[in-house]
């Protein structure tokens, strides 16, 4: 691994190469399209670490293939122990330090952000400015606000910004979509969403931000809703026909807690479409074992169950049951695909395919503080890092509360009476 600094003694503005990398990078793009002529994507990781070893995954099979190069990785630490970066790797504290490199082998196309969620927006701010298409990892940003602000970005520096709610990319998601607007199951009624996980107490200490709604003054807005069951929620959304901030009408949360955290691990969130579908979420990192995430799409002839953890669909039919298992474009490459123009279309998960999603998010953020689960509810199993809460009852009220679209108060959950 190896310490790059940026050159000394350019000509020209910060803009004006800002604006010549942007162009090149566009046109290099267009002559691949229109002659075939393969191009190779420079790609810098901002946070390797975490989930970022996924991306590294990814890279390194890109890279295979061709069609992209490691050209930096950006950490605040020596990423010098992970072994599956190659050898000389430039390595950068911060993206402005990369971006000022004007070696095209470091200097960014393709920005990869997958940091904590409350430095999403000032990450990406940079990379879009500086002409670099964004891979950026879920949840994009902990507010409204911030939605708003990095859409107008976009729009402005005509830049690509691919989110990474990976089930997105799911030939499964595409499979419901298609019965429900196929008329299959009828017309619409409910989506209800279940995910009971269970998460240790070395979950919650691996990270400073972990568990926290604000950190040093900044809003983080961690939690189950919004970060471990965060696809089961943005997916509901959308296979529910609501991806964009428009589509919802009201968004209702009832949050709580049973581990000695800031943020929530047991919620329930009622969302109410323009349309008028309502959906109903019953979601948990304190049940007794992990079972599968499911999200259920009741019609009036029949419904529509997605595994999505697993790509799996169930559609349930008075005459029987049919059962399809799906498959998965990752988004990196769905990212790479549009902006070499072989995909003509959108993006499969663009941030403004997101902005139903952020408005739970925040519903999330300006709720009052989660509400801790009364001590009588919850039995505690394990020890050390692996000791976890058990919340009585969980999977029974997450499965009510999904199935009525109601949240633990309106249902009468105990800890929530």
């Amino acid at each position: 691994m190896s310490t790059a600094t940026p050159r000394a003694g350019t000509t020209g503005t910060t803009a004006d190469a800002e604006v010549t990398h942007a162009l090149a990078a566009t046109s290099a793009a267009a002559v691949a399209a229109d002659t075939d002529t393969p191009v190779v994507h420079t790609v810098t990781l901002v946070g390797p670490r975490g989930f970022g070893a996924t991306y590294r995954a990814r890279i390194a099979a890109l890279t295979a293939q061709g069609r992209v190069r490691l050209g930096a990785v950006v950490s605040p630490d020596d990423p010098a122990g992970l072994d599956d970066l190659p050898d000389g790797t430039p390595w950068f504290r911060t993206l402005e330090e990369n971006l000022a490199s004007e070696d095209p082998a470091i200097r960014p196309d393709v920005v990869i952000v997958s940091t904590p969620i409350h430095t999403h927006l000032p990450i990406t701010e940079v990379a879009l400015r500086a002409g670099c298409d964004v891979m950026l990892e879920k949840p994009p940003v902990p507010s409204a606000a911030d939605q708003a602000r990095l859409l107008r970005l976009v729009e402005e520096t005509g830049r690509l910004c691919q989110v990474g709610f990976q089930t997105f990319g799911s030939t499964a998601v595409a499979e419901v979509e298609r019965v429900v607007t196929s008329g299959e199951i009828g017309e619409v009624v409910s989506v209800g969403t279940v995910g009971t996980w269970t998460r240790p107490a070395s979950y919650w200490a691996r990270a400073p931000w972990a568990g926290r709604r604000v950190l040093d003054g900044v809003e983080v807005v961690d939690g189950v809703v919004t970060n471990p069951l965060a696809h089961a929620v943005a997916t509901a959304l959308r296979v529910g026909g609501v991806r964009r901030a428009e589509d919802v009408a009201e968004v209702e949360v009832d949050l709580f807690h049973a581990n000695p955290i800031e943020a929530d691990d047991t919620s329930s969130v009622r969302v109410l479409a323009t349309s008028g579908v309502t959906f109903g979420f019953g979601l948990s990192l304190c049940a007794p074992v992990r079972t599968p995430s499911r999200i259920t799409v009741y019609g009036t002839l029949g419904r529509v169950v997605l595994y999505y953890e697993t790509d799996r669909v169930e559609v349930q039919l008075p005459e029987g049951v049919r059962f399809v298992q799906g498959g998965r474009m990752p988004l990196l490459d769905d990212l790479l695909d549009v902006r070499e123009r072989r995909a003509e279309r959108e993006l499969l998960c663009s941030l403004d395919a997101t902005g139903a999603f952020t408005q739970v998010v925040e519903a999330v953020r300006s709720a009052p503080a989660p509400r801790r689960v009364p001590e009588d509810l919850v039995r505690w199993v394990g020890e050390g890092g692996d000791r976890r809460p058990v919340v009585k009852e969980v999977e029974e009220w997450c499965e009510r509360v999904a199935a009525r679209s109601q949240t633990f108060a309106a249902a009468g959950a105990p800890w929530a009476v």
